[in-house]
Formats: C-alpha cells, sequence, structure tokens
C-alpha cells in the first residue's frame, strides 16, 4: 500500500461523527453474527457446521500471530484484515457457544465490557490514580479481590507459549512481591543456572536445568525491559539472514567445507548483511 492509498484509508476509518461510529460497529457486527450464524444452519457451509471449540483452537493462536506480522508490516489494510480473521474467531466459538445454550456474542461483549469498566474506576468512577503503575496495581488488587483465593500466578494460562508463559509469571510474582532487585542480580542467576546445566548428566536433569535456564533468560529481559519474545525474533531474523549468506557463498560445499571454512563464511556474512530492521 502506498502513501497515499495508506492515507485515503485511514482517513476512511476516522470521518465518523461518535453516534455514526456506534451504529457502524452495531451493523458491521450484527452483519457479521448473522453471516455465522447462516454457516452453522442446516444448509450451511459442511466444514464450518463440523467444527468444534476443540477443532477451532488452533485456528486462534494462528490468526493472533497473523496479526502480529500485520502490525510489524506496517499496513493498515492488512492489519485491519487479520483483525477481521481473529474477531471471526471469537464469534465462530460464541455461536457454537450459542448453539449449546451455554453463551452467545452478546454475553461475550457484556462480559469484557462490564470487566473494563470494573477494573477502571479511575475513569468510571472517583478513584485517583497517579500513572499507569498505579492503573496496573489497582487492577491486580480489583482482580485478586475478585477472585478470592487464587493465587497471584493462576491467571497465567498454561496454554501460553513458553516465553511469554514466563514472562507473565515473571511480571506477576514481582507485583505479589517476590522478584529480583534488578538485572544484575538476575543475570548472577542466570550464570548460576548455566553452571549447573554443565554439571547436570542424566538427560531429564539436564531438561530440568535448561528450563531453569531458559526461565532466568527470561528474568533478566523483564528486568531490562525486553521483550524477550520479540527478542528472539528478532535474532532468529538475524540468524536467517546470516545463514542465507552463508549458503549462497558456499553452494553445495557446505556439507563438507570444514568448521574454520564455515567459521569464516559466518563472520563474512555478520558484516556483509544488513542489519535486520527493528520491528514496529
Amino acid at each position: 500500500m502506498g502513501p497515499q492509498e495508506k492515507a485515503k484509508f485511514l482517513m476512511s476509518t476516522h470521518d465518523r461523527s461518535p453516534d455514526d461510529f456506534l451504529a457502524h460497529v452495531k451493523d458491521r457486527m450484527a452483519h457479521l453474527a448473522a453471516i455465522m450464524e447462516r454457516l452453522r444452519a442446516p444448509g450451511g457451509c459442511p466444514w464450518d457446521r463440523e467444527q468444534t471449540l476443540e477443532s477451532l483452537k488452533p485456528y486462534v493462536i494462528e490468526e493472533a500471530y497473523e496479526v502480529l506480522e500485520a502490525i510489524e508490516h506496517g499496513d493498515p489494510r492488512e492489519h485491519c484484515e487479520e483483525l477481521g480473521d481473529l474477531l471471526m474467531q471469537v464469534v465462530f466459538q460464541a455461536e457454537v457457544a450459542r448453539e449449546a445454550k451455554s453463551f452467545d456474542l452478546g454475553d461475550v461483549a457484556n462480559a469484557i465490557a462490564t470487566k473494563l469498566v470494573r477494573r477502571h474506576p479511575h475513569v468510571f468512577g472517583d478513584v485517583k490514580v497517579k500513572d499507569s503503575s498505579e492503573v496496573l496495581d489497582n487492577w491486580e488488587a480489583l482482580k485478586k479481590k475478585e477472585k478470592a483465593g487464587r493465587g497471584a500466578l493462576s491467571g497465567v494460562p498454561r496454554a501460553l507459549p513458553g516465553l511469554i508463559r514466563a514472562l507473565r509469571m515473571g511480571e506477576k510474582a514481582a507485583r505479589a512481591g517476590f522478584d529480583f532487585v534488578d538485572a544484575a542480580q538476575a543475570l548472577t542467576k542466570v550464570r548460576e543456572e548455566t553452571d549447573e546445566l554443565a554439571a547436570a548428566t542424566s538427560a531429564e536433569h539436564k531438561r530440568q536445568e535448561l528450563g531453569d535456564l531458559l526461565f532466568a533468560v527470561v528474568n533478566v529481559a523483564r528486568k531490562d525491559g525486553i521483550d524477550p519474545e520479540e527478542a528472539l525474533r528478532e535474532a532468529m531474523d538475524r540468524f536467517g539472514a546470516r545463514f542465507s549468506a552463508v549458503e549462497s557463498a558456499a553452494g553445495d560445499r557446505l556439507r563438507t567445507m570444514s568448521d574454520a571454512e564455515k567459521e569464516a563464511l559466518w563472520q563474512r556474512a555478520k558484516t556483509q548483511t544488513a542489519p535486520v530492521p527493528k520491528l514496529k
């Protein structure tokens, strides 16, 4: 999308009054819900009718990652399309639940709207806050009150990817008062876990120590304000670019080259490949 086309697309999404905007959203959401109902109804799409909550699970993750990629590309039209695909997964699951008489799309919207109002008393009530840090503290306090009896880490889904789960658990433990003093102290833990991994002998022990080491590295990232997932993805982009350069230079000889020759190509690739653009 060129600059002029992008500007035109952005303007088309912001030229409505507040009332027109709400009516626009209401109409489009109702239309989307009606389409999904038709797809699932007798005479609808055979594939859509066969889906269950269990079969839809991988699509939620896939569409969420495609949204992230669209954000990185910086293309509003692509971003809009991918958000639509993710929204469809919400509508799809809500329709399956409606058919089972569990809940419907309206219940989903009402649940999150009610939660947002309840968790933002500084906006919808008379609570005063100084900054975003205090907002997060209040959010966690309200959440703990709502879910009395549950531990500080209970809200972190086990199904999250490992790095993200480690980051969230570290954050929640820190808010509960269990944390490293700073990144330097967290880095000391990395060195300790590295030594323990080197000393491990059995496969099971090595697996456990490797997990501890990865968690320790995530804590260093957290204390330094670095998103470990983003950092790893950027590292993989750099590796991909450099390996492609090595592969291109070596040709069919890569498998038979000596370690010294491969290292020389790798060092050359590090200096010749352009830096990978930072994710947006």
